[in-house]
């Protein structure tokens, strides 16, 4: 694990985000004490393809007598 400054940090940030990015563990400090730990990103979770719905405008109406006897 790699402890770098604020200072240094802002100084050097483009490469610590390179480090951070390969797998390196980099903990910025303030006045010697931790105070984040510098990590990539995960991917979020993909998408799988989209459903086009048409939801009619009856939808939420009751059912005809005969359907909900065919319920119960």
């Amino acid at each position: 694990m790699a402890t770098v400054s604020m200072h240094e940090a802002k100084t050097h940030l483009s490469a610590l985000v390179a480090r951070a990015e390969r797998g390196e563990d980099i903990v910025i400090t303030n006045a010697g004490t931790p105070r984040v730990r510098l990590v990539p990103v995960r991917p979020a979770a993909r998408a799988f393809g989209r459903v086009a719905l048409h939801v009619p405008d009856d939808f939420d109406d009751a059912l005809p007598e005969d359907e909900l006897t065919a319920w119960a």
